[in-house]
């Protein structure tokens, strides 16, 4: 499950990405991949509605399925880093959390973009990231497409109905999100088709 930081907790980090300051652009992310097919699926429906998205692939994934990190890529997509293994923030040291992160960008050399596991990182290892060059991007508006206990409707209702600009948009290219997100993405990119909004990548100067 996600920790959700509260607000106050947001405003104290402002080195971390919450939200995107654009008028008309919304920022579609995927965490947990590359996964065959589901990947596919992502690519193919946001290919349909020239929509791009940022990638946030865990290495143990990337060194498995090379072929889709370079098909993320070649199709106009960003790339970054989600830790090797869903490493767990606050369960392990800062040498172990950053030990993750550097060993999945063995995967992942073409990024400077962290997201965290389940939201969970510590003050220290934004600074460690800062220093190195990182950026940590967080979100706004996330699907909850991996709850079983949330409906596909309800999964594309979380999405648009706090639809705004500069939001970051998680969804999930897993096989335990797929029912959701599958019903759910298409719904939410017509959504901003009909609010005249764009989507794009994140970028590290974000």
């Amino acid at each position: 499950m996600y920790f959700r930081w509260p607000k106050f907790f947001r405003r104290m980090t402002p080195t971390m990405l919450w939200r995107v300051d654009s008028p008309d652009c919304v920022y579609l992310t995927f965490d947990d991949g590359p996964t065959p097919k589901i990947t596919e699926f992502i690519l193919d429906t946001l290919d349909q509605y020239g929509a791009k998205a940022t990638f946030f692939c865990l290495g143990n994934n990337a060194e498995m399925y090379p072929e889709l990190v370079e098909e993320i890529e070649r199709r106009g997509h960003a790339i970054g880093n989600h830790s090797y293994n869903h490493t767990r923030g606050w369960l392990v040291t800062t040498e172990e959390y950053m030990a993750s992160a550097y060993k999945a960008g063995q995967f992942l050399p073409h990024t400077r973009l962290f997201r965290p596991a389940y939201g969970r990182i510590a003050i220290r290892e934004v600074h460690r990231m800062r220093s190195q060059g990182w950026r940590v991007v967080m979100w706004n508006n996330i699907s909850e497409d991996y709850d079983h206990k949330v409906s596909p409707q309800r999964c594309a209702q979380k999405v648009t109905r706090h639809l705004r600009p500069g939001n970051i948009i998680v969804f999930h290219d897993s096989v335990k999100a797929s029912k959701n997100m599958m019903y759910a993405l298409p719904k939410v990119l017509e959504a901003i088709k009909k609010r005249g909004l764009k989507t794009d990548i994140i970028t590290k100067d974000l």
